[in-house]
């Protein structure tokens, strides 16, 4: 008689469906298959009893959900941001390889708060010692791994919550597994494994390639160094426009460097002769020693020094040429006095993207490349656009020559459409809002130039605040406008009086302008327009202060984006001033962080109890997910509380991030889960927006989860299992555990 719990075929069925079993080959797929039990137990079944339960088998939820709950211990361990388990021992299983043995004890070590293992703190936790809900787990997750892994006891109570069905996989074939196929081992040692988030990366690039051929990954897959064609030519301070200019002929150059003559090689101006030029350009190459003036870079800013011949203190380019001749310069004229300084340097590993970018962001169109800390070369952004006719940078010189405001308007509407073939091309979404945020920090030079251009200079310097997701340099191809203006102080009533005027009608040209050219108004109107967002400086340090010092949870909830706020136009020591106030004052003021951390518990991830997803139920956007708002929010809200408490002044989303984790302040697998998954979230909704784009449709944030593969699903997932671990850090941190 055949035994019931072994159905070969509805097992293989269900793990071909389940990460990380789905990634197996055929042949895995089915040995494993044919080891699998199907078992099933109706609700209020208990597991595993933590602390004596000794797991003989992986349990995989086939139909139905188990809750995790834990006692005090667990507690006090999640409190200390640790996750729930039994202490790791150095005897874990003895049969398991020794390499694997080690990668187990640092990975659950390092791991914090997984999903996918016990005792993972999804809730709010219990400071009182009673047993608290953990974690849910519903359909393809599992229990029991850890606890294999380490040969010891259950860290959790689990209980089936309602009828349930299980695949279960042996002990003994799970070890195998673990040991046999590195897919497994990783799963089950990381939070958000690396290489499935790689992956569903890569199947959304697979979706919008619509428009990309097979060169599309050329600003990514070569580096800055690939571009270099010879190596770079050089001369000494001094050396006249002239003789500069006979240079750059000789050697067929569009740019020199400059560095301090040390030996005093090259006369000082006016003494153009050939004996003196070939003093200079009379060194040979060597490829083993770099270049002819043996430069290297500081990594720490752009300051070039040169180790036998001088500090590089600056570059010259053809253009600057001609540009002497149309001023009617002086030939014999120093060559310094046209110079452009200091010289920006990039490791030639750098990929191409890197380069096009920082050429985009500084205005400039010369780059010098190093490698292993010497230049070996100056590279244009002519050589990158010659790589392939679709380039970003056709469109920024169009903007940056661009001598009306009208002008400015189509321009602007075609930034989605030319930044859209990053996401094509393989992009990541920082990658991708990195070079957004050029863009549109350049339009709104160019519009608020040209604005003052045709009104006159301002009555008073001032700075244009940027806030929002513009703030945090994190914009998409669906954006508005949130802005300021802050004003230098003065006590004359005249003078301010004509500011008033002036900058009324400013900003609200300015406003009109930006809308045309894509920027959509505020909706809620938090726009310089405003006169309540336009202020003098003091004006500002009093908004800001009375915010911190007094916070209201309302105020508190409509003035958060303005924490995001960095200079986008204008004087840029304004808003310096003004940060040092804010973070002087946020760092000292636990209720104002209170109030902080309980907006951001407000919006939860749309996952629900049984980690399915949680849609909108009617209106315009019914069966879908606001990936903004209810994806998003949370990661943003949480590294927003967290800058502030701990005064940091980074206010893009992953540098926050980063900066907390480098600092100490979270844990170090929380905060690369957590960049991991907001990175993801972002690149989902700018893939969704670049299949609207393609069908002519108004892009939004609105994505139905119908239309993801079955991985970008699983991913989705557990990227809002890290936001839920987010709010519950932030539950802990502030003892807000009250419903």
């Amino acid at each position: 008689m055949s035994d019931p719990t072994r159905q070969p075929q509805l097992a293989l069925d269900f793990l071909r469906g389940t990460l990380p079993f789905s990634e197996l080959s055929g042949d895995v797929l089915n040995w494993l298959a044919k080891a699998c039990s199907v078992d099933f137990m109706p609700t209020g079944t208990r597991l595993f009893e933590r602390g004596r339960t000794r797991p003989d088998r992986l349990w995989l939820v086939q139909k139905g959900a188990v809750r995790l709950t834990g006692g005090p211990v667990a507690a006090a361990e999640q409190d200390a941001g640790q996750d729930v388990r039994p202490v790791i021992r150095p005897d874990i299983r003895p049969d398991i390889r020794p390499d694997i043995r080690q990668d187990i004890r640092q990975d659950i070590r390092q791991d914090v708060g997984r999903v996918g293992s016990e005792g993972t703190d999804s809730g709010s936790g219990d400071a009182s010692g009673a047993d608290s809900l953990t974690d849910v787990r519903g359909e393809g997750a599992s229990v029991g791994a850890v606890a294999l892994l380490e040969g010891g006891v259950a860290s959790a109570d689990v209980e089936t919550v309602e009828d349930t069905f299980f695949i279960t996989i042996p002990r003994v074939v799970f070890l195998e597994l673990v040991e046999r196929e590195q897919v497994v081992s990783q799963y089950y040692m990381k939070g958000l494994p690396e290489r499935f988030v790689t992956k569903a990366f890569a199947e959304m690039r697979v979706r919008c390639e619509g428009l990309a051929d097979e060169k599309g990954l050329y600003l990514f897959a070569s580096r800055v160094g690939d571009l270099v064609a010879r190596p770079p030519v050089s001369v000494t301070r001094g050396t006249s426009l002239r003789q500069a200019a006979a240079c750059m002929v000789e050697q067929g150059v569009g740019s020199l460097l400059i560095r301090e003559g040390v030996r005093d090689r090259m006369p000082v101006g006016g003494q153009d002769t050939d004996e003196a030029f070939s003093l200079v350009m009379g060194e040979e190459w060597d490829e083993r020693q770099g270049n002819i003036t043996g430069a290297s870079w500081n990594h720490g800013g752009e300051l070039l020094s040169d180790e036998g011949d001088g500090e590089i203190i600056g570059i010259v380019t053809d253009s600057d040429l001609r540009k002497a001749v149309s001023l009617c310069m002086d030939y014999s004229a120093p060559v310094e006095t046209l110079m452009n300084a200091p010289v920006v340097a990039m490791d030639a590993e750098r990929p191409c993207f890197d380069g096009l970018l920082e050429m985009m962001r500084r205005q400039i169109h010369h780059l010098c490349v190093t490698r292993n800390g010497r230049i070996i070369g100056v590279i244009t952004a002519h050589d990158i656009m010659v790589m392939q006719g679709r380039t970003p940078m056709s469109l920024f010189r169009e903007i940056m020559h661009q001598r009306t405001l009208e002008g400015l308007h189509p321009l602007g509407q075609r930034i989605a459409h030319v930044v859209r073939g990053l996401v094509e091309e393989g992009a990541r979404a920082g990658a991708i809002t990195r070079m957004i945020t050029v863009f549109n920090d350049l339009m709104l030079e160019k519009v608020l130039s040209l604005l003052q251009r045709e009104l006159g200079p301002a009555p008073v310097p001032f700075c244009w605040m940027c806030m929002g997701s513009e703030g945090r340099r994190e914009q998409t191809f669906m954006t508005d406008q949130d802005n300021a203006l802050v004003i230098r102080d003065t006590e004359d009533p005249v003078i301010r009086k004509a500011a008033e005027f002036y900058f009324s009608v400013f900003t609200e040209q300015a406003v009109t302008h930006l809308d045309a050219c894509g920027f959509k108004r505020c909706k809620g109107d938090m726009m310089a327009s405003n006169p309540r967002w336009r202020m003098e400086q003091a004006g500002w340090t009093t908004q800001f202060t009375g915010w911190i010092r007094r916070p209201e949870p309302e105020e508190v909830l409509n003035s958060s984006i303005f924490f995001d706020f960095r200079s986008g136009y204008g004087r840029a020591d304004y808003v310096d001033a003004l940060w040092r106030q804010v973070l002087e004052e946020a760092a000292a003021n636990e209720l104002f962080q209170r109030h902080l951390a309980a907006d951001c518990l407000r919006m939860r991830p749309p996952l629900s109890f049984f980690r399915n997803f949680i849609v909108e139920k009617d209106g315009q956007h019914r069966n879908t997910l606001d990936l903004k708002k209810r994806g998003g929010l949370p990661f943003v809200d949480f590294a927003r509380v967290m800058a502030l408490r701990c005064g940091i002044r980074e206010t893009n989303t992953m540098d926050r991030l980063s900066a907390l984790e480098a600092a100490g302040h979270i844990p170090v697998q929380l905060g690369r889960e957590a960049r991991e998954a907001y990175e993801f979230v972002m690149h989902l909704r700018l893939v969704h927006q670049v299949a609207q784009i393609e069908r002519g449709e108004e892009p939004d944030n609105h994505v139905d989860p119908a239309t993801l593969s079955d991985l970008e699903k699983q991913t989705l997932k557990e990227a809002f299992a890290v936001a839920v671990r987010l709010q519950s850090y932030l539950k802990d941190l502030f003892h807000m555990h009250m419903g």
